[in-house]
Protein backbone atom coordinates (compact mmCIF):
# COMPACT_ATOMS: atom_id res chain seq x y z
CA UNK A 1 0.00 0.00 0.00
CA UNK A 2 0.97 3.40 -0.60
CA UNK A 3 2.29 5.57 2.13
CA UNK A 4 1.80 8.80 3.18
CA UNK A 5 4.80 11.28 3.58
CA UNK A 6 4.35 14.77 5.32
CA UNK A 7 6.68 17.63 4.13
CA UNK A 8 7.79 19.81 6.88
CA UNK A 9 8.85 23.22 5.74
CA UNK A 10 9.05 25.30 8.80
CA UNK A 11 12.19 27.49 9.36
CA UNK A 12 13.08 25.73 12.66
CA UNK A 13 13.22 22.22 13.74
CA UNK A 14 11.34 23.05 16.71
CA UNK A 15 8.64 24.00 14.35
CA UNK A 16 8.98 21.47 12.23
CA UNK A 17 8.78 18.95 15.36
CA UNK A 18 5.42 20.58 16.54
CA UNK A 19 3.54 20.41 13.26
CA UNK A 20 5.34 16.71 12.95
CA UNK A 21 3.54 15.54 16.41
CA UNK A 22 0.40 17.55 15.47
CA UNK A 23 0.21 15.70 12.74
CA UNK A 24 1.51 12.27 13.69
CA UNK A 25 -1.59 10.08 13.28
CA UNK A 26 -2.05 11.14 9.49
CA UNK A 27 1.14 10.27 8.13
CA UNK A 28 3.54 7.24 7.79
CA UNK A 29 6.64 8.93 7.38
CA UNK A 30 7.99 12.77 7.24
CA UNK A 31 10.38 14.82 4.89
CA UNK A 32 12.29 17.17 6.34
CA UNK A 33 13.28 19.78 4.12
CA UNK A 34 16.59 21.19 5.02
CA UNK A 35 16.44 23.96 2.30
CA UNK A 36 13.54 25.36 3.99
CA UNK A 37 15.87 25.76 7.46
CA UNK A 38 17.18 28.87 8.88
CA UNK A 39 20.96 28.92 7.85
CA UNK A 40 21.54 28.10 11.48
CA UNK A 41 19.19 25.80 12.08
CA UNK A 42 20.49 23.69 9.24
CA UNK A 43 23.11 22.47 11.69
CA UNK A 44 20.79 20.89 14.06
CA UNK A 45 19.50 18.40 11.32
CA UNK A 46 21.32 15.51 12.59
CA UNK A 47 19.31 14.51 15.38
CA UNK A 48 16.05 15.01 13.76
CA UNK A 49 15.43 11.17 13.26
CA UNK A 50 15.57 10.59 17.01
CA UNK A 51 13.27 13.40 18.07
CA UNK A 52 11.04 12.33 15.08
CA UNK A 53 10.60 8.71 16.23
CA UNK A 54 8.98 8.23 12.48
CA UNK A 55 10.82 7.39 9.48
CA UNK A 56 11.99 10.76 8.14
CA UNK A 57 13.42 11.39 4.69
CA UNK A 58 16.18 14.08 4.21
CA UNK A 59 15.87 16.31 1.91
CA UNK A 60 18.09 19.76 0.59
CA UNK A 61 16.31 20.71 -2.77
CA UNK A 62 17.61 23.23 -5.12
CA UNK A 63 16.07 25.68 -6.07
CA UNK A 64 16.62 24.57 -9.83
CA UNK A 65 14.56 21.39 -8.85
CA UNK A 66 11.85 23.96 -6.90
CA UNK A 67 13.06 24.21 -4.12
CA UNK A 68 15.06 26.77 -1.71
CA UNK A 69 18.62 26.22 -1.64
CA UNK A 70 20.41 28.65 -3.21
CA UNK A 71 24.06 27.73 -2.33
CA UNK A 72 26.74 25.73 -4.24
CA UNK A 73 26.97 21.95 -4.41
CA UNK A 74 29.91 21.28 -1.95
CA UNK A 75 27.98 23.42 0.86
CA UNK A 76 25.16 20.81 -0.29
CA UNK A 77 26.97 17.84 0.06
CA UNK A 78 28.53 18.61 3.28
CA UNK A 79 25.01 19.62 5.03
CA UNK A 80 23.88 16.06 3.41
CA UNK A 81 26.84 14.31 5.04
CA UNK A 82 26.12 16.00 8.18
CA UNK A 83 22.50 14.69 8.30
CA UNK A 84 24.08 11.38 7.76
CA UNK A 85 27.04 11.19 10.26
CA UNK A 86 26.88 8.65 12.88
CA UNK A 87 27.62 11.07 15.33
CA UNK A 88 26.70 9.01 18.60
CA UNK A 89 27.14 5.26 19.10
CA UNK A 90 24.42 4.76 21.19
CA UNK A 91 22.11 7.12 18.74
CA UNK A 92 19.66 3.98 17.40
CA UNK A 93 17.34 5.86 15.03
CA UNK A 94 19.07 7.73 11.43
CA UNK A 95 17.25 9.14 8.19
CA UNK A 96 15.54 6.32 6.64
CA UNK A 97 15.90 7.84 3.53
CA UNK A 98 17.64 10.66 1.60
CA UNK A 99 16.80 12.03 -1.32
CA UNK A 100 20.09 12.85 -4.09
CA UNK A 101 19.60 13.86 -7.44
CA UNK A 102 19.75 12.01 -10.54
CA UNK A 103 23.11 14.03 -11.41
CA UNK A 104 24.64 14.39 -8.27
CA UNK A 105 27.40 11.78 -8.31
CA UNK A 106 29.05 11.80 -4.70
CA UNK A 107 29.97 7.78 -4.19
CA UNK A 108 31.43 8.65 -0.29
CA UNK A 109 27.93 10.20 0.10
CA UNK A 110 26.05 7.32 -1.56
CA UNK A 111 28.60 4.77 0.78
CA UNK A 112 27.96 6.42 4.05
CA UNK A 113 23.90 6.39 3.59
CA UNK A 114 24.12 2.71 3.20
CA UNK A 115 26.73 1.93 5.88
CA UNK A 116 24.03 3.45 8.26
CA UNK A 117 20.84 1.78 7.04
CA UNK A 118 19.71 5.05 5.12
CA UNK A 119 18.20 3.83 1.84
CA UNK A 120 18.90 6.26 -1.85
CA UNK A 121 15.90 8.16 -3.46
CA UNK A 122 17.55 8.62 -6.91
CA UNK A 123 14.80 11.90 -7.50
CA UNK A 124 14.19 13.85 -10.52
CA UNK A 125 12.54 16.82 -11.10
CA UNK A 126 11.25 19.39 -13.58
CA UNK A 127 9.45 21.93 -12.83
CA UNK A 128 8.66 22.59 -16.51
CA UNK A 129 7.15 19.89 -17.93
CA UNK A 130 7.00 16.18 -18.88
CA UNK A 131 9.91 14.77 -21.28
CA UNK A 132 9.20 12.56 -24.16
CA UNK A 133 11.50 9.87 -22.94
CA UNK A 134 10.26 9.31 -19.35
CA UNK A 135 10.55 5.85 -19.48
CA UNK A 136 14.19 5.47 -20.39
CA UNK A 137 15.06 8.32 -17.87
CA UNK A 138 13.25 6.03 -14.76
CA UNK A 139 14.99 3.50 -16.14
CA UNK A 140 18.45 4.95 -15.59
CA UNK A 141 18.00 6.53 -12.47
CA UNK A 142 18.05 3.68 -9.89
CA UNK A 143 22.27 2.80 -10.16
CA UNK A 144 21.55 -0.14 -7.50
CA UNK A 145 18.51 -2.68 -6.99
CA UNK A 146 18.07 -0.87 -3.72
CA UNK A 147 17.80 2.09 -4.40
CA UNK A 148 14.07 3.99 -4.66
CA UNK A 149 13.75 6.27 -8.16
CA UNK A 150 11.74 9.71 -8.05
CA UNK A 151 10.16 11.34 -10.68
CA UNK A 152 8.39 14.68 -9.96
CA UNK A 153 7.26 16.21 -13.29
CA UNK A 154 5.14 19.30 -13.91
CA UNK A 155 2.04 18.25 -15.49
CA UNK A 156 1.00 20.82 -18.22
CA UNK A 157 -1.71 18.66 -19.76
CA UNK A 158 -3.67 15.84 -19.01
CA UNK A 159 -1.50 14.16 -21.82
CA UNK A 160 1.49 14.95 -19.25
CA UNK A 161 -0.56 12.50 -16.75
CA UNK A 162 -1.19 9.86 -18.75
CA UNK A 163 2.73 9.88 -20.01
CA UNK A 164 3.51 9.67 -16.36
CA UNK A 165 1.10 7.10 -15.97
CA UNK A 166 2.85 4.93 -18.67
CA UNK A 167 6.09 5.81 -18.27
CA UNK A 168 5.96 4.26 -14.24
CA UNK A 169 3.80 1.19 -15.78
CA UNK A 170 6.97 -0.21 -17.64
CA UNK A 171 9.58 -0.04 -14.70
CA UNK A 172 8.20 -2.75 -11.97
CA UNK A 173 10.99 -1.50 -9.17
CA UNK A 174 9.69 0.51 -6.50
CA UNK A 175 9.18 4.07 -7.45
CA UNK A 176 7.69 7.25 -6.21
CA UNK A 177 6.07 9.10 -9.07
CA UNK A 178 4.34 12.50 -8.82
CA UNK A 179 2.62 14.88 -11.48
CA UNK A 180 2.97 18.26 -9.60
CA UNK A 181 0.35 21.16 -10.60
CA UNK A 182 -3.57 21.39 -10.82
CA UNK A 183 -3.79 18.78 -13.78
CA UNK A 184 -2.07 15.96 -11.35
CA UNK A 185 -4.07 16.03 -8.57
CA UNK A 186 -5.48 12.80 -9.03
CA UNK A 187 -2.06 11.06 -9.10
CA UNK A 188 -1.47 12.45 -5.58
CA UNK A 189 -4.40 10.43 -4.36
CA UNK A 190 -4.17 7.44 -6.61
CA UNK A 191 -1.11 6.59 -5.48
CA UNK A 192 -1.87 2.92 -5.58
CA UNK A 193 -2.91 2.90 -8.71
CA UNK A 194 0.03 4.90 -10.34
CA UNK A 195 2.03 2.49 -8.37
CA UNK A 196 3.65 4.83 -6.50
CA UNK A 197 5.46 4.59 -2.90
CA UNK A 198 4.21 6.86 -1.55
CA UNK A 199 2.61 10.48 -1.69
CA UNK A 200 3.70 13.68 -0.25
CA UNK A 201 1.57 15.88 1.64
CA UNK A 202 1.62 19.29 3.52
CA UNK A 203 -0.02 20.39 6.41
CA UNK A 204 -1.76 23.43 5.06
CA UNK A 205 -3.97 24.58 7.02
CA UNK A 206 -0.26 25.65 9.17
CA UNK A 207 0.14 29.31 7.61
CA UNK A 208 4.09 28.56 8.38
CA UNK A 209 4.83 25.34 6.86
CA UNK A 210 3.40 26.20 3.02
CA UNK A 211 3.01 23.44 0.64
CA UNK A 212 6.49 22.18 -0.62
CA UNK A 213 5.04 21.66 -4.64
CA UNK A 214 2.77 23.00 -6.43
CA UNK A 215 -0.79 20.62 -6.01
CA UNK A 216 0.13 19.29 -2.97
CA UNK A 217 -2.91 17.83 -0.51
CA UNK A 218 -3.58 18.51 3.07
CA UNK A 219 -2.21 15.13 4.90
CA UNK A 220 -5.05 14.89 6.81
CA UNK A 221 -7.60 15.97 3.66
CA UNK A 222 -5.86 12.47 2.13
CA UNK A 223 -5.65 10.85 4.84
CA UNK A 224 -9.48 11.03 6.17
CA UNK A 225 -11.57 12.23 3.21
CA UNK A 226 -9.67 10.62 0.74
CA UNK A 227 -9.13 7.89 3.01
CA UNK A 228 -5.38 7.12 1.05
CA UNK A 229 -4.41 4.23 3.33
CA UNK A 230 -8.01 1.83 2.32
CA UNK A 231 -7.17 2.84 -1.46
CA UNK A 232 -5.82 -0.71 -2.55
CA UNK A 233 -5.54 -2.13 -6.67
CA UNK A 234 -9.13 -3.16 -6.00
CA UNK A 235 -10.83 0.03 -5.11
CA UNK A 236 -13.53 1.38 -7.42
CA UNK A 237 -12.16 4.87 -8.65
CA UNK A 238 -15.09 7.31 -9.46
CA UNK A 239 -14.67 10.85 -10.53
CA UNK A 240 -15.42 14.49 -11.61
CA UNK A 241 -13.97 15.58 -14.97
CA UNK A 242 -14.48 19.12 -15.89
CA UNK A 243 -12.10 22.20 -16.88
CA UNK A 244 -11.03 24.05 -15.26
CA UNK A 245 -12.51 22.41 -12.12
CA UNK A 246 -11.88 24.42 -9.62
CA UNK A 247 -14.85 24.19 -7.55
CA UNK A 248 -16.58 20.86 -7.26
CA UNK A 249 -18.98 19.52 -3.92
CA UNK A 250 -19.46 16.31 -5.54
CA UNK A 251 -16.01 14.59 -3.67
CA UNK A 252 -17.18 15.80 -0.36
CA UNK A 253 -20.51 14.34 -1.06
CA UNK A 254 -19.90 10.86 -2.86
CA UNK A 255 -16.26 10.24 0.20
CA UNK A 256 -18.55 11.08 2.31
CA UNK A 257 -21.27 8.14 1.37
CA UNK A 258 -18.61 5.75 0.61
CA UNK A 259 -17.34 6.29 4.01
CA UNK A 260 -20.71 6.03 5.84
CA UNK A 261 -21.57 2.56 3.99
CA UNK A 262 -18.03 1.04 4.07
CA UNK A 263 -17.45 0.99 0.12
CA UNK A 264 -14.17 0.23 -0.94
CA UNK A 265 -14.35 3.16 -3.24
CA UNK A 266 -13.09 6.55 -3.84
CA UNK A 267 -14.02 9.61 -5.73
CA UNK A 268 -11.24 12.31 -7.21
CA UNK A 269 -11.55 15.13 -9.41
CA UNK A 270 -10.24 15.00 -13.01
CA UNK A 271 -9.30 18.30 -14.01
CA UNK A 272 -8.86 17.67 -17.73
CA UNK A 273 -7.87 20.34 -20.51
CA UNK A 274 -8.56 17.41 -23.11
CA UNK A 275 -11.86 14.75 -22.85
CA UNK A 276 -10.27 12.72 -25.54
CA UNK A 277 -6.80 12.67 -23.15
CA UNK A 278 -9.27 12.11 -20.54
CA UNK A 279 -11.26 9.42 -21.37
CA UNK A 280 -7.97 7.38 -22.13
CA UNK A 281 -6.45 7.95 -18.93
CA UNK A 282 -9.98 6.82 -17.22
CA UNK A 283 -9.55 3.67 -19.09
CA UNK A 284 -6.02 2.88 -18.23
CA UNK A 285 -6.79 4.08 -14.66
CA UNK A 286 -9.77 1.75 -14.87
CA UNK A 287 -12.20 4.25 -13.57
CA UNK A 288 -15.89 2.63 -12.71
CA UNK A 289 -18.09 6.00 -13.09
CA UNK A 290 -17.58 9.68 -14.11
CA UNK A 291 -19.00 12.93 -13.42
CA UNK A 292 -19.02 15.22 -16.66
CA UNK A 293 -19.36 19.01 -15.91
CA UNK A 294 -18.37 21.68 -17.76
CA UNK A 295 -17.19 22.15 -20.69
CA UNK A 296 -17.60 18.39 -21.55
CA UNK A 297 -21.22 17.31 -21.23
CA UNK A 298 -21.71 17.45 -24.94
CA UNK A 299 -17.84 16.30 -25.97
CA UNK A 300 -18.38 12.82 -24.34
CA UNK A 301 -20.97 12.01 -26.59
CA UNK A 302 -18.64 10.09 -28.94
CA UNK A 303 -17.41 8.11 -26.28
CA UNK A 304 -20.34 6.84 -25.68
CA UNK A 305 -21.13 2.87 -26.25
CA UNK A 306 -25.04 3.08 -24.72
CA UNK A 307 -27.09 6.01 -23.38
CA UNK A 308 -30.03 6.77 -21.94
CA UNK A 309 -33.54 8.51 -23.78
CA UNK A 310 -32.69 11.87 -22.26
CA UNK A 311 -29.17 11.93 -23.78
CA UNK A 312 -30.46 11.58 -26.76
CA UNK A 313 -33.14 13.81 -26.75
CA UNK A 314 -31.04 16.52 -25.15
CA UNK A 315 -27.67 16.02 -26.60
CA UNK A 316 -25.95 16.04 -23.09
CA UNK A 317 -24.33 13.87 -20.70
CA UNK A 318 -23.00 14.53 -17.03
CA UNK A 319 -22.68 10.98 -16.10
CA UNK A 320 -21.01 8.01 -17.02
CA UNK A 321 -20.84 4.26 -16.43
CA UNK A 322 -19.12 1.40 -17.48
CA UNK A 323 -21.15 -1.12 -19.15
CA UNK A 324 -20.53 -4.09 -21.02
CA UNK A 325 -19.96 -2.74 -24.27
CA UNK A 326 -17.64 0.48 -22.82
CA UNK A 327 -19.43 3.36 -21.48
CA UNK A 328 -23.16 4.00 -20.54
CA UNK A 329 -24.19 7.88 -20.58
CA UNK A 330 -27.09 9.83 -18.71
CA UNK A 331 -28.44 12.77 -17.72
CA UNK A 332 -29.05 13.19 -13.69
CA UNK A 333 -29.26 17.13 -14.26
CA UNK A 334 -32.75 16.57 -15.95
CA UNK A 335 -34.32 15.00 -12.29
CA UNK A 336 -32.05 17.05 -10.11
CA UNK A 337 -33.18 20.67 -11.86
CA UNK A 338 -36.91 19.75 -12.15
CA UNK A 339 -36.80 18.09 -8.24
CA UNK A 340 -35.05 21.42 -6.79
CA UNK A 341 -37.52 24.02 -9.13
CA UNK A 342 -40.34 22.34 -8.18
CA UNK A 343 -40.16 22.17 -4.68
CA UNK A 344 -38.61 25.97 -5.06
CA UNK A 345 -41.80 26.96 -5.87
CA UNK A 346 -44.40 24.88 -4.61
CA UNK A 347 -45.82 22.94 -7.73
CA UNK A 348 -46.41 20.18 -9.20
CA UNK A 349 -45.69 21.41 -13.00
CA UNK A 350 -44.85 24.66 -14.72
CA UNK A 351 -48.00 24.82 -16.89
CA UNK A 352 -49.29 28.52 -17.62
CA UNK A 353 -45.27 29.78 -16.23
CA UNK A 354 -43.29 31.94 -18.38
CA UNK A 355 -39.48 30.98 -17.93
CA UNK A 356 -36.41 32.60 -19.09
CA UNK A 357 -33.48 30.75 -19.12
CA UNK A 358 -29.95 31.79 -19.75
CA UNK A 359 -27.41 30.18 -21.40
CA UNK A 360 -27.40 27.25 -24.54
CA UNK A 361 -24.54 24.87 -22.79
CA UNK A 362 -25.46 20.90 -21.46
CA UNK A 363 -26.84 22.27 -18.09
CA UNK A 364 -29.27 24.70 -20.36
CA UNK A 365 -30.11 21.73 -22.50
CA UNK A 366 -31.43 20.00 -19.21
CA UNK A 367 -33.00 22.82 -18.06
CA UNK A 368 -35.04 23.18 -21.47
CA UNK A 369 -36.14 19.84 -21.82
CA UNK A 370 -37.54 19.72 -18.36
CA UNK A 371 -39.35 22.76 -18.58
CA UNK A 372 -41.01 21.49 -21.62
CA UNK A 373 -42.25 18.34 -20.38
CA UNK A 374 -43.74 20.11 -17.18
CA UNK A 375 -45.79 21.96 -19.74
CA UNK A 376 -43.71 25.29 -19.43
CA UNK A 377 -43.04 28.03 -21.93
CA UNK A 378 -39.65 29.48 -22.57
CA UNK A 379 -37.28 32.20 -23.61
CA UNK A 380 -33.51 31.10 -24.28
CA UNK A 381 -31.36 33.69 -24.04
CA UNK A 382 -27.22 32.96 -25.25
CA UNK A 383 -24.30 35.29 -25.85
CA UNK A 384 -23.99 33.56 -29.32
CA UNK A 385 -27.65 33.62 -30.79
CA UNK A 386 -28.01 31.09 -32.31
CA UNK A 387 -26.84 28.74 -30.31
CA UNK A 388 -30.12 29.39 -28.42
CA UNK A 389 -32.18 29.51 -31.51
CA UNK A 390 -30.84 25.37 -31.96
CA UNK A 391 -31.91 24.99 -28.93
CA UNK A 392 -35.08 26.68 -28.35
CA UNK A 393 -36.19 25.37 -31.66
CA UNK A 394 -37.68 21.67 -30.73
CA UNK A 395 -39.45 23.20 -27.85
CA UNK A 396 -40.68 25.81 -29.76
CA UNK A 397 -40.09 28.47 -27.28
CA UNK A 398 -38.72 31.96 -27.77
CA UNK A 399 -34.50 32.55 -28.06
CA UNK A 400 -32.68 35.84 -28.22
CA UNK A 401 -29.36 37.35 -27.39
CA UNK A 402 -28.07 38.96 -24.58
CA UNK A 403 -28.59 42.22 -26.02
CA UNK A 404 -31.27 45.23 -25.20
CA UNK A 405 -33.71 43.47 -27.69
CA UNK A 406 -32.81 40.06 -25.78
CA UNK A 407 -33.08 41.56 -22.31
CA UNK A 408 -36.47 43.38 -22.72
CA UNK A 409 -38.24 40.21 -24.13
CA UNK A 410 -37.47 38.58 -20.31
CA UNK A 411 -40.51 41.09 -19.25
CA UNK A 412 -42.72 38.95 -21.21
CA UNK A 413 -41.18 35.71 -19.87
CA UNK A 414 -40.47 37.02 -16.00
CA UNK A 415 -42.51 34.29 -13.67
CA UNK A 416 -39.46 32.24 -13.36
CA UNK A 417 -35.75 33.15 -13.98
CA UNK A 418 -33.34 29.95 -14.23
CA UNK A 419 -29.59 30.84 -14.77
CA UNK A 420 -27.86 28.26 -16.04
CA UNK A 421 -23.54 29.32 -17.50
CA UNK A 422 -21.23 29.38 -15.04
CA UNK A 423 -21.00 33.17 -15.24
CA UNK A 424 -20.65 34.39 -11.61
CA UNK A 425 -18.86 31.17 -9.88
CA UNK A 426 -15.46 31.15 -8.58
CA UNK A 427 -12.46 31.92 -10.87
CA UNK A 428 -15.12 31.89 -13.88
CA UNK A 429 -14.11 35.33 -14.86
CA UNK A 430 -17.61 36.33 -15.40
CA UNK A 431 -20.05 38.24 -13.32
CA UNK A 432 -23.76 39.30 -13.69
CA UNK A 433 -24.72 37.94 -17.35
CA UNK A 434 -28.05 40.25 -17.00
CA UNK A 435 -26.65 43.03 -15.21
CA UNK A 436 -28.71 45.43 -17.49
CA UNK A 437 -31.95 43.43 -16.57
CA UNK A 438 -34.25 45.28 -13.52
CA UNK A 439 -35.67 43.03 -11.27
CA UNK A 440 -39.22 43.24 -10.17
CA UNK A 441 -39.28 41.71 -7.26
CA UNK A 442 -41.60 39.16 -8.16
CA UNK A 443 -39.86 37.11 -10.15
CA UNK A 444 -38.91 33.38 -8.89
CA UNK A 445 -35.21 33.24 -9.63
CA UNK A 446 -32.52 30.60 -9.30
CA UNK A 447 -29.23 30.25 -10.54
CA UNK A 448 -27.55 26.60 -11.06
CA UNK A 449 -24.17 28.26 -9.99
CA UNK A 450 -23.16 26.76 -6.18
CA UNK A 451 -20.17 28.53 -5.40
CA UNK A 452 -20.40 31.57 -4.05
CA UNK A 453 -23.61 30.61 -2.40
CA UNK A 454 -24.99 34.31 -3.75
CA UNK A 455 -24.02 35.34 -7.04
CA UNK A 456 -23.76 38.77 -7.81
CA UNK A 457 -26.94 37.63 -10.04
CA UNK A 458 -28.78 36.24 -7.24
CA UNK A 459 -27.31 39.48 -5.03
CA UNK A 460 -29.11 41.95 -7.59
CA UNK A 461 -32.38 39.69 -7.28
CA UNK A 462 -32.52 39.44 -3.25
CA UNK A 463 -31.78 43.21 -3.19
CA UNK A 464 -35.28 43.48 -5.34
CA UNK A 465 -37.20 41.17 -3.18
CA UNK A 466 -37.47 38.19 -4.96
CA UNK A 467 -37.56 34.49 -3.69
CA UNK A 468 -33.92 32.72 -5.19
CA UNK A 469 -32.71 29.44 -4.64
CA UNK A 470 -28.70 28.52 -6.01
CA UNK A 471 -27.78 24.97 -7.75
CA UNK A 472 -26.68 23.46 -4.44
CA UNK A 473 -30.02 21.96 -3.84
CA UNK A 474 -30.06 20.40 -7.57
CA UNK A 475 -26.62 19.23 -7.39
CA UNK A 476 -27.24 17.49 -4.30
CA UNK A 477 -30.55 15.83 -5.37
CA UNK A 478 -28.78 14.75 -9.22
CA UNK A 479 -25.78 13.39 -6.84
CA UNK A 480 -28.28 11.15 -5.64
CA UNK A 481 -29.07 9.93 -8.99
CA UNK A 482 -25.80 9.31 -10.26
CA UNK A 483 -25.02 7.30 -6.95
CA UNK A 484 -27.91 5.16 -8.29
CA UNK A 485 -26.17 5.31 -11.41
CA UNK A 486 -23.16 4.52 -10.31
CA UNK A 487 -24.06 1.61 -7.44
CA UNK A 488 -27.34 0.20 -9.07
CA UNK A 489 -29.52 1.01 -6.39
CA UNK A 490 -31.16 3.43 -4.69
CA UNK A 491 -29.40 6.27 -2.50
CA UNK A 492 -30.44 5.22 0.84
CA UNK A 493 -32.64 8.33 1.81
CA UNK A 494 -31.25 7.52 5.43
CA UNK A 495 -27.84 8.85 5.00
CA UNK A 496 -28.84 12.58 3.73
CA UNK A 497 -29.47 13.68 7.15
CA UNK A 498 -25.91 12.25 8.28
CA UNK A 499 -24.09 13.86 5.55
CA UNK A 500 -22.77 17.24 6.24
CA UNK A 501 -21.39 19.40 3.38
CA UNK A 502 -18.68 21.82 3.56
CA UNK A 503 -19.56 24.08 0.78
CA UNK A 504 -15.72 26.18 0.70
CA UNK A 505 -14.29 22.56 -0.25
Amino acid sequence: MAKICLCLTANTIERNLEILHKYRYYADLAELRVDCLDPNERLLIRRFPEQAALPVILTIRRDIDGGRFTGGEGMRVNLLARGLAYADADRRRNFAFVDIEEDLNVPSLEEAARTFGTRIIRSYHNIHGVQENLGAKIRDMARTGDELAKVAVMANSTSDVLRLLRAGRDYAQEKILIAMGHYGVYSRILAERFGSYLSYTSALSEPDAPSAAAGQLDVRELAEFYRFRKISRHTKVYGVVGHPLKASASPQFFNTVFALEDIDAVYVPFPADSIDGFMELARELEVSGISVTVPYKEAVLPFLSEQAAEVQSIGACNTLSRCPAGWFGSNTDTGGFSDSLLEFIGRKNLRRRKITIIGAGGVARATASEVHRLDGKALILNRTVHKARDLAAPYKFAWGGLDNRGIEMIHKYQDILIQTTSAGMEGSGEDDPLESYDFSGREAVMDLVYKPEVTPFLKRAAAAGCKYINGYDMLIRQARYQYTQFMGKEFPAQLLSRVQFDRSF
